[in-house]
């Protein structure tokens, strides 16, 4: 291949990829690097991409090929794709599945590979040796109590298994999803949720049953969850974030399938029910009252013949829960998530325990389909009052964020956004509780943070929902699984330093499309020339992979466009 220079990707020997951000092909190039590399920076112009072997194996669980992916590549690129590079992606694809775990004809569990000198290797691993029992003429035979042990240390030497060792039966469960639901509305599956439940369940076979399915905040993966339960037909149990998405996830039930609530448990802080369909939180899972007591309630996730698990924001599973996944490996276990970052970087731990990617469609795709709604996502820079810079200048690198994050100069913006969308539906969404109370306080708005009670912040949330409230300051339990589908407009005024789960999670508070089409309002206020503001450019990183453009502007000049 010859000198492209219309072509906006540089592809590296050391798999970096440079995508020219001003390109005409740019969206094309930027949405087939999205299937099977990470985008690590994003400043104005030059966008910069990884290629990681996890990146490629979860490109390859999810149906892409080796082939598939270098023919984007050069495609789009400027010059011809390094030979190096081209062979690692062949390699790397290619070592996905090359050993399997199946189930032996006496019942046990066996790693197997066509080149026996890779079990000959593996056999050798001080990483995963502890986790064999024995070499036979035909595999490695694995200690069953230690499935999902052995799959994770396979995953770090370079050889992520593919697991077709089958799943026991759960109890049985008749389920069905309706056609109507409870309130008189029509109900289906979309056709991007019906793939979804495909792409997870496999007809039933061996290949199917475990994965992740990564979906956009607004585009249904409950209703995903609910569908996997009416094919699996067994006892389930799902775990969620907090007790409001375990109430959400118990009404949804209720409304969109054949179950009864007599049949559906809530298990959290509040209620100890156990029931063919248990909802709880990995909170109380992984709740004990000092570091070296027992967790009294892990012995949940084997309390019942579960036949499915569900692992609502899988992205925020615990380690604890980690742990007990591992040792139940041989159940149906599906991860629901708008995306696989994790803060930690567990994300390989993710792809063992719970499974590869399986299905994902990228949030702009739902967007023109019209199945989210069109946000504009605004980053509005203040200067540091003078009172703190002498403060911040001598502060250490964690209190210089929280200082810049806590500027009193975005109290007069807050006021101001909340003038111009005056009659909207409009979330505060914040990281520290005084910066929180001071808003409320300023703008005459009830607070949501995690001292409110649970009944307290239902009624809020349902009052908001309702139309009676329009403004809510909201911490950082709004994050997560709180539907709240009216919510037009997002200001978030501080955030966890660089995290990109959460900067998703908060666009996705506002993503439920409207009634009447209007676009939904997401802005990011920010202290510049500090801590703030290069968090501020991290967290941004994943809604720039798919797609979404920040405005910049200084409040200033926002302030003054009256």
């Amino acid at each position: 291949m010859s000198y492209q220079p219309q072509n906006p990707l540089i592809v590296q020997s050391d798999r970096t990829v440079l995508l020219e951000v001003m390109n005409p092909l740019f969206e094309e190039a930027r949405d087939l690097l999205s299937a099977f590399a990470e985008l690590v920076k994003s400043p104005e112009h030059i966008h910069t991409y990884a290629i990681t072997p996890l990146s490629l194996w979860n490109a390859a669980a999810s149906g892409l090929t080796a082939s598939a992916i270098l023919e984007g590549l050069e495609r789009f690129s400027k010059f011809p794709v390094p030979d190096s590079l081209r062979q690692d992606i062949i390699d790397y694809m290619g070592r996905y599945g090359r050993v399997q775990l199946v189930r032996s004809v006496d019942g046990g569990l066996l790693l197997q590979a066509a080149d026996r000198l890779i079990l000959t290797e593996v056999w050798h691993n001080p990483q995963v040796r502890p986790y064999l029992l024995e070499e036979r003429p035909d595999g490695l035979l694995v200690d069953p109590e230690r499935r999902g042990h052995v799959k994770q240390a396979m995953t770090k030497i370079g050889f992520p298994v593919e697991d077709l060792a089958g799943y026991v039966t759960g109890a049985e469960l008749p389920v069905a999803l309706r056609n109507t639901t409870l309130h008189g509305s029509p109900f289906a599956l979309r056709s991007y949720q019906e793939q979804a439940v495909r792409a997870f369940y496999k007809e039933g076979s061996a290949a199917g049953g475990s994965g992740v399915i990564v979906l956009p905040c607004g585009a249904g993966k409950t209703v995903v969850g609910m569908g996997a339960l009416s094919q699996v037909q067994q006892q389930t149990l799902i775990l969620t974030t907090n007790i409001t998405a375990v109430r959400q996830w118990i009404d949804e039930l209720v409304d969109k399938t054949s179950l009864t609530r007599d049949q559906i448990g809530e298990y959290s802080g509040e209620v100890k029910e156990i029931r063919p369909v248990t909802v709880s939180t990995y909170q109380i899972l992984t709740y004990r009252e000092s570091h070296s007591d027992e967790m009294p309630h892990h012995q949940l996730m084997g309390a019942r013949n579960w036949g499915l698990i569900i692992y609502d924001e899988v992205h925020m599973l615990p380690a604890p829960v980690f742990r007990v996944t591992s040792e139940i490996q041989a159940r149906r276990r599906l991860g629901l998530t708008a995306t696989l970052i994790r803060e930690d970087g567990r994300e390989e731990d993710v792809f063992s325990l719970i499974g590869p990617k399986r299905f994902e469609v990228p949030w702009k795709v739902l967007e023109r389909q019209g199945y989210i709604a069109t946000a504009l996502c605004h980053e509005i820079r203040v200067p540091l009052v003078d009172q703190l810079r002498l403060p911040y200048a001598v502060a250490e690198d964690r209190a210089k964020f929280r200082i810049a994050s806590e500027n009193p100069a975005k109290i007069p913006l807050v006021h101001e956004l909340v003038r111009r969308h005056q009659g909207e539906m409009i979330l505060v969404i914040g990281q520290y509780l005084d910066q929180l109370k001071a808003l409320a306080k300023e703008l005459n708005a009830p607070l949501i943070t995690g001292q409110v009670p649970t009944r307290e912040r239902d009624e809020l949330y349902t009052r908001f929902k309702a139309g009676e409230i329009k403004l809510l300051v909201v911490s950082k339990v709004a994050n997560f699984a709180v539907d709240l589908p009216d919510a037009t407009v997002a200001i978030q005024v501080s955030g966890t330093f660089g995290s990109r789960q959460e900067e998703a999670q908060r666009l996705g508070r506002v993503l439920r499309p409207k009634s009447d089409g209007s676009p939904a309002f997401f802005y990011s206020l920010v202290t510049r020339e500090t801590r703030d503001q290069e968090f501020a450019t991290k967290r941004q990183l994943f809604l720039t992979e798919q797609g979404y453009r920040y405005q910049i502007s200084h409040a200033e000049e926002f302030l003054a466009a009256r």
